[in-house]
């Protein structure tokens, strides 16, 4: 399927398009493409029913000590590979 822009830079998709997969789209920019990611009528619901029953038995706090440390590890570990990359641009 393609479409095109009209003179404001609106795309619009068919009825069949809207009807599967709703009428609003997340803009996702990558450096060789675009892509539209569907946003749910709900979309804290879908999170829920995507989870499950994943996190059953978890306290809010121990959720989010478990985010925050593992939002700390990812940190470090770009630290640590931009460190690395500015000693490989030095040598």
């Amino acid at each position: 399927m393609s479409v095109e822009t009209d003179s404001h830079g609106r795309l619009y998709l068919s009825s069949e398009v809207r009807q599967k997969y709703g009428e609003k789209f997340h803009v996702v920019e990558y450096e060789d493409r675009l892509e539209l990611i569907p946003i749910d009528e709900n979309p804290l619901q879908a999170i829920r029913d995507a989870a499950g029953d994943a996190f059953e038995g978890e306290s809010i706090e121990a959720l989010r000590e478990e985010a925050r440390e593992q939002a700390k590890a990812d940190a470090e570990d770009g630290l640590q590979r931009g460190k690395h990359a500015a000693e490989e641009t030095d040598e």
